[in-house]
C-alpha cells in the first residue's frame, strides 16, 4: 500500500452505529486505533469490552473493543495519521441540516491535528459542505491542502441488524479535495473493505451520491404508501399487488408500504438535498412531496386503529392500546426517527391508554415481556417487527382476548387473524 510507512494509525470521531463497526474492523486490519466520543458512558462501555449498543457485528468481535484506545478527550487525534469523522448530521424541526456537531469536529480535528493528516468525512451530508464548509475551517486556521491535511469524503454505507452486508463487504464511493488526497484516501479504504471502491470525479459527487440513494428509496417508498392509501379506498390488497408486480424480471423493483421510514437516512438525507438546491435556486418538488407523504403514515395508521375500534364499538379514549416494537427496524435497539415515537405522539393526543413493549428497548417498555404485554392490551398496533412478534403464534391473540391489531409492517398473517375473529388492518390491506 501506498503511504504505508505513514499511514498506520486511526482516530475515529463519533463511535456510534457507524463508528464503532469501523473503528473494530480498523484493529482487525491492524491499525493502531484511536476512538473519540462525548459520551462518557459510551466510552467506559468500549473500555470494558462491551457494546454500547445491540449490533451483531459487533458482538461477534467484542474482543476487539478492548484494543480500541477510547477517550473523550480531543488530544488523542494528534497520535493519528487518519482522522474519520462519523458524527451525526440530523435536521431541526423545520428539517434544515443541523452542521454543528461537525463543525464542532473539526474545530477538535484543527486544534489537535498532526501534519499529513488524512482527514475522511463520513458523516451524510449535502453537496458542497466538504468544499464549502469543512476546507474553509481547516484553511482559515492556516493548514494547507496537500502538505497539512488531505481532505476526502467516503459517505457512510451500514445496514445495521443486517448478518450479510456490513462496514467489511459493501462498496464505497469515494472523492477528496485533490488528486494526491484521493489516493491516500483509496489506499486506506481498500486496505480495509473487501469490496469495489469507486473514485468519483469530485468530493462534491461523492456527497451526492448518499443522498441520491436515500432519496431513492424515499420516493418508492413514498409511493407505495400512496398506493397504499388508494388501496384501502378500493379494496385492493397492495401487499399482494407488489408481489404480483415483483415477478416482472425487470424493470420494476418491489418497496412495500408500512407505518413510515426511520432511522438516521431515509427520513433525513432528502432534506439535504431539498434545503441545498432551495439555496441555489431550485425546487425539488418530488422530494418534498415524497416526505410529506412519508411523514402522515404514523397518523394514518393511527386512523386506520380508530376504525377498527369503532368496528368493535370501542373508544380510543382509555382503551389499552400496544405499542409492539419501538426501533425504527427489526432486531435492533435503534430509535433513531422511529416512527413509534410518532404513532406514540398520536395516541396521547387520542387519550388511548399506551403500554408499550420492546425487547430490545426494555428501559421504555412500560411491561417486561410479551406475555404480559399481550394479556395488558385490548388492541394492538405492530410498529416494529422483532423475530420475536414474526414467531408469535395468533392463537395468542385471541387467547388474549386482543379485539383489533393493526399491522404497521404487514409481517403478520392476515387471514390467520381474520378466521380468529379479530379484526385486522395493514397498510393497504384489509
Amino acid at each position: 500500500m501506498a503511504n504505508e510507512k505513514r499511514m498506520k494509525s486511526v482516530a475515529i470521531i463519533g463511535l456510534g452505529y457507524v463508528g464503532l463497526p469501523l473503528a473494530i474492523r480498523c484493529v482487525e486490519r491492524n491499525y493502531t486505533v484511536y476512538g473519540l466520543d462525548l459520551d462518557k458512558k459510551k466510552i467506559a462501555s468500549i473500555k470494558k469490552g462491551q457494546s454500547p449498543f445491540k449490533e451483531e457485528f459487533i458482538e461477534q468481535r467484542k474482543n476487539l473493543l478492548k484494543k480500541i484506545t477510547a477517550s473523550t478527550n480531543p488530544v488523542i487525534l494528534k497520535k493519528a495519521d487518519i482522522v474519520i469523522v462519523c458524527v451525526p448530521t440530523p435536521v431541526d424541526e423545520k428539517f434544515f441540516p443541523i452542521l454543528t456537531p461537525l463543525t464542532s469536529a473539526t474545530e477538535m480535528i484543527v486544534k489537535n491535528h498532526k501534519v499529513g493528516q488524512l482527514i475522511m468525512i463520513e458523516s451524510t451530508i449535502n453537496p458542497g459542505i466538504c468544499d464549502d464548509v469543512i476546507a474553509p475551517i481547516l484553511i482559515e486556521a492556516g493548514m494547507k491542502e496537500g502538505k497539512d491535511f488531505f481532505l476526502g469524503h467516503c459517505p457512510e454505507r451500514i445496514n445495521p441488524g443486517d448478518i450479510k452486508w456490513n462496514v467489511t463487504n459493501i462498496p464505497r464511493v469515494l472523492g477528496a479535495s485533490s488528486p494526491q488526497g484521493l489516493a491516500i484516501a483509496k489506499d486506506f479504504y481498500e486496505s480495509i473493505i473487501d469490496a469495489p471502491i469507486k473514485l468519483m470525479g469530485s468530493i462534491k459527487e461523492a456527497e451526492a451520491c448518499k443522498v441520491v440513494e436515500n432519496s431513492f428509496r424515499d420516493i418508492n417508498i413514498a409511493f407505495v404508501n400512496e398506493l397504499a392509501k388508494s388501496f384501502d379506498k378500493l379494496g385492493i390488497d397492495v401487499k399482494n399487488v407488489i408481489d404480483g408486480a415483483a415477478t416482472k424480471p425487470f424493470a420494476f423493483m418491489a418497496h412495500y408500504p408500512g407505518r413510515g421510514v426511520g432511522g438516521h437516512c431515509i427520513p433525513v438525507d432528502p432534506y439535504y438535498l431539498i434545503e441545498k438546491a432551495k439555496a441555489s435556486g431550485f425546487d425539488h418538488k418530488f422530494l418534498r412531496v415524497a416526505r410529506e407523504i412519508n411523514n402522515s403514515m404514523p397518523a394514518y395508521t393511527v386512523e386506520a386503529m380508530q376504525d377498527l375500534l369503532n368496528e368493535v364499538k370501542l373508544p380510543m379514549k382509555d382503551t389499552a392500546i400496544g405499542v409492539m416494537g419501538l426501533s425504527y427496524k427489526a432486531n435492533v435497539d435503534d430509535l433513531r426517527e422511529s416512527p413509534a415515537i410518532k404513532i406514540i405522539s398520536e395516541l396521547k393526543k387520542k387519550k388511548a391508554k399506551i403500554i408499550r413493549y420492546d425487547p430490545f428497548i426494555k428501559s421504555m417498555s412500560d411491561v417486561p415481556n410479551l406475555a404480559t404485554f399481550l394479556k395488558k392490551c385490548t388492541a394492538i398496533i405492530l410498529v416494529t417487527n422483532h423475530s420475536e412478534f414474526a414467531a408469535l403464534d395468533p392463537k395468542e391473540f385471541k387467547k388474549n382476548n386482543i379485539k383489533a391489531i393493526v399491522d404497521g409492517m404487514n409481517a403478520l398473517d392476515k387471514n390467520k387473524i381474520k378466521k380468529l375473529g379479530i379484526k385486522y388492518r395493514g397498510i393497504g390491506r384489509q
